[in-house]
Formats: C-alpha cells, structure tokens, sequence
C-alpha cells in the first residue's frame, strides 16, 4: 500500500474550500491528490490508472499488475469531474453518458467504489460489499 503524502486533515480541509467555492489552485491540486490517495486506499492494486491530469496519478483496484506502456484499464477525467464523483455530487453513469470520463479496459468502472466521501466531506462507506 502506497504511503500517504496528504494528511487527512489537509484533505478534507480542502475539500470543503472546493464544496465552497473557495479553492485556490493549490488547494484543488491537495484535494484531487488527496482523493486520488484515498481511492488507492480503498481499492488497493495495480491494475487501474486514474489520471486527473495536471493534477495526479494513481493505481488502484485489485488484478494483473501493469509495468510498461500504457496500461490496459485507464481512467481520465478533470479535476471538477473527479471531485464531483467522488463526493456523489455526479455518478459514474452520469459521467460517462455526458463524455465527462474516459475508461478504457475491462477494469476502468470505478461505480463501485464511488463516491468515497459525501458531499459534506465525511468518509462515505464506498467499495464493494
């Protein structure tokens, strides 16, 4: 399991600035990051790339681990999306019918794992049962 870089204080602080409407650039960056970190957590493997470009990058969920190239299962999305998914403000299934995700493999469906918090920031009982 990767180490955490963004204490949960911190991540969750900037989460609310966002829900708030008061981000700034960095705390945006913080809160993508930290959700990033807590999906990896969450969904532990290697064999999913998330990209939140320009903000962060992780693997997750569990399965053949990739090495080289680019890998098999990838997610892409921007940091307003990510957010709003990840604190249910918009499904999975929202998302990819408005064209607001990319998933590409077998793995990239990310509806079981989301969203991780609600949209008042505290931790949301996500993953599968």
């Amino acid at each position: 399991m990767a180490r955490r870089r963004i204490p949960s204080e911190v991540g969750s602080a900037a989460l609310q600035e966002v829900a708030d409407g008061l981000a700034s650039r960095n705390e945006l960056a913080a809160a993508v990051r930290y959700c990033l970190e807590e999906l990896a957590e969450r969904a532990p493997g290697n064999s999913v790339e998330v990209r939140v470009p320009p903000f962060g990058v992780t693997q997750c969920v569990a399965g053949p681990r990739h090495t080289r190239g680019t890998p098999p299962n990838v997610v892409e999305t921007d940091a307003t999306t990510w957010l709003a998914l990840v604190t249910g403000g918009l499904t999975w299934a929202e998302a990819q019918a408005a064209g607001k995700v990319s998933a590409s493999g077998q793995r990239a469906d990310l509806s079981a794992w989301l969203p991780l918090f609600s949209r008042h920031s505290a931790p949301a009982s996500g993953g599968p049962q």
